[in-house]
């Protein structure tokens, strides 16, 4: 898979990295690590719609632009988007 196939490239900005802990109320020096870390993870589902990758995994989604692989966001699932993602 593509986002798998490049996933050295990954990076994000500082602000995504204050958005990114915040978001997920995350203690963590490196966010970018984490994320990957995530994102490899063998449960995490990927799906591509348009110009970004979401990436659902252990209760959370992670944005990643499809061209440049900045990591742009990830947030909690609300309780009702975790279940539909399980029916899947």
């Amino acid at each position: 898979m593509e986002l798998l196939n490049n996933i050295a490239k990954l990076h994000t900005t500082e602000l995504g990295a204050v958005r990114i802990r915040r978001n997920l109320s995350l203690d963590c020096a490196d966010v970018v690590e984490w994320c990957r870390d995530r994102i490899s993870a063998p449960e995490a589902v990927t799906e591509r719609r348009g110009k970004n990758w979401y990436v659902t995994v252990n209760g959370c989604i992670i944005t990643v632009n499809a061209y440049s692989y900045t990591i742009i966001t990830a947030h909690k699932l609300r309780k009702e988007k975790e279940n539909e993602h399980k029916k899947i």
